[in-house]
C-alpha cells in the first residue's frame, strides 16, 4: 500500500516501467526479456529463480502474460500501487498512439515497411539472449533440457493456447515425478504485502463480475456497459495473450457491423508496430467504437482481470514455494516455459525477422551488443532501426 513505500520507490518504478513501454518491441515473448534485462540482470529487483517463478505463474492465467508480469514486479517492489505504475508506465505509451491512431484513422498509418521489420529483428536478438540466460538457470542438467525440448518440438507441432497450458501440466507432473533431490529447503520469500485475505477477495470479485456484468448488460441494453463486459470476459478468460484475443474480438465486433473487417485489421497491424503489450489494441477498437471514453472504458475492461487474478495469487504464491511437492512441480513447469520461449523464437519472432543475410547479420551483431558488450536494451532498439534503414539504402544501390 502508499503508506508502507517511499514516493522515491514509486517514482522509480513508474519510470522504469515508462521507459520499457516506450522500448519494448516485439510481442510478449520479447516483452519477457527486456523485463529480464532491467528488474534482473540491471537493477536486481528480484532474482532468476523468483522472476522464472513469477513466469510460470503467469503462464497459467489467462490474459496477458508479459503485462502480468510486470504487475507483479510492481507489486513486489511497491505493493498493490507499484503494481498499478508499473502496469501503467509499461501500458499507457502504446494506448496513447492507438488512440491517436484510432481518431486519425484515415489519414495515420506506418504501414509494414522498414521500421516494423527493423523492430522485428531487435525482437530476435533481445529474445535469444534472454532465452540462452533463462536457459543456462531453468535447464542445467538432461532432464530439464529434454523437458525444454520435447515443450519446444510439441508446441511447434501443434501451436495453440490449450496445446501450452497442456504442456506446462505435463512438465509438471514430470517434475513431481524426477525432481526429488532438487527442492530447496530454504526459499527466498516474494516480497509481497498483500494479505490472504485481499488474495481471496480478489478473487471473489473477479468471479461476481463475470456473472454479474452479462446480467447487467441484458437488463439495461447500455452501449459502455456491453462494451465493458465484452472486453472483461475477454480479458479473464482468453488463455495465450494478444493474438488468440484477435479471434474472439472479431466474432463480437465485425459481423455485428461495429467495425468494417479493413478498420479491424488496420488496428490490429498498427497494434503490430507499437512497442508494450498487444491488449491494448482494445483501446483502438474502444476509441473507433466510442471515442475517448469507450477508449478508458474497454482499456479499463480487458486489463482489470489481470490486476484481479495477480493480486489473488501473489499472496499465496509464497507459501507455495516453500513445499517440496510444489517446488518440484515448478521445476519442471519452468523447464517447459524454456522451450516454450523456444518455439516462440521460431514461430513468430524468426519467421516474421528474418528474411535475408542481411537480417541475420545485424540480428548477430545486436544480440553480440547486448550479451558481450552488454550493451542496454533501448539502445539496441535504436541501433536496430538505425541498422534496418542502412540495409535499405545498402540494398537499394
Amino acid at each position: 500500500m502508499p503508506g508502507k513505500h517511499s514516493f522515491k520507490t514509486f517514482i522509480e518504478i513508474l519510470l522504469v516501467s515508462t521507459r520499457l513501454g516506450l522500448t519494448s518491441f516485439g510481442g510478449p515473448v520479447a516483452h519477457l526479456a527486456y523485463f529480464k534485462d532491467e528488474y534482473v540482470d540491471r537493477r536486481k529487483w528480484l532474482d532468476d529463480k523468483m522472476y522464472a517463478d513469477i513466469i510460470a505463474l503467469c503462464q497459467f492465467l489467462p490474459g496477458p502474460a508479459s503485462s502480468q508480469v510486470g504487475i507483479a514486479i510492481g507489486m513486489m517492489r511497491g505493493g498493490m500501487f507499484g503494481g498499478f505504475l508499473s502496469w501503467f508506465g509499461f501500458t499507457v505509451p502504446s494506448i496513447i498512439i492507438l488512440v491517436i491512431f484510432a481518431l486519425l484513422y484515415q489519414t495515420f498509418s506506418l504501414g509494414d515497411g522498414t521500421f516494423i521489420h527493423s523492430l522485428k529483428i531487435v525482437a530476435a536478438a533481445v529474445v535469444l539472449h534472454a532465452i540462452i540466460g533463462l536457459g543456462k538457470k531453468l535447464t542445467p542438467d538432461r532432464t530439464r533440457i529434454a523437458i525444454a525440448l520435447a515443450a519446444a518440438l510439441i508446441m511447434l507441432l501443434y501451436p495453440s493456447a490449450w496445446m501450452q497450458l497442456l504442456v506446462i501440466a505435463g512438465a509438471g507432473l514430470l517434475g513431481l515425478r524426477f525432481f526429488n533431490d532438487k527442492t530447496e529447503t530454504t526459499v527466498k520469500p516474494f516480497p509481497v504485502s498483500i494479505s490472504k485475505k485481499v488474495g481471496i477477495s480478489s478473487l471473489a470479485l473477479l468471479g461476481t463480475l463475470l456473472i454479474v456484468l452479462p446480467i447487467l448488460n441484458r437488463l439495461t441494453d447500455h452501449a459502455l456497459l456491453n462494451l465493458f463486459d465484452t472486453f472483461f470476459r475477454v480479458g479473464a478468460l482468453v488463455f495465450g495473450g494478444g493474438h488468440v484475443v484477435l479471434p474472439m474480438i472479431e466474432r463480437e465486433i465485425v459481423p455485428q457491423g461495429l467495425l468494417s473487417s479493413d478498420q479491424f485489421l488496420a488496428g490490429y497491424g498498427m497494434a503490430q508496430a507499437v512497442p508494450g503489450p498487444l491488449f491494448t489494441f482494445a483501446s483502438y477498437l474502444g476509441t473507433m467504437l466510442g471515442g475517448i471514453t469507450g477508449a478508458i472504458v474497454v482499456t479499463i475492461a480487458i486489463f482489470l482481470p489481470s490486476f484481479l487474478l495477480i493480486t489473488a495469487a501473489l499472496p499465496f504464491l509464497n507459501e507455495l514455494r516453500k513445499r517440496a511437492s510444489f517446488q518440484k512441480v515448478l521445476i519442471g513447469v519452468n523447464a517447459s516455459v524454456v522451450g516454450i520461449l523456444l518455439a516462440a523464437f521460431y514461430d513468430p519472432v524468426i519467421k516474421s525477422a528474418i528474411n535475408s543475410g542481411e537480417d541475420f547479420a545485424l540480428a548477430a551483431i545486436l544480440f553480440a551488443l547486448l550479451s558481450i558488450w552488454k550493451f542496454p536494451a533501448w539502445m539496441i532498439v535504436g541501433i536496430g532501426i538505425i541498422g534496418g534503414y542502412l540495409i535499405q539504402i545498402i540494398s537499394s544501390f
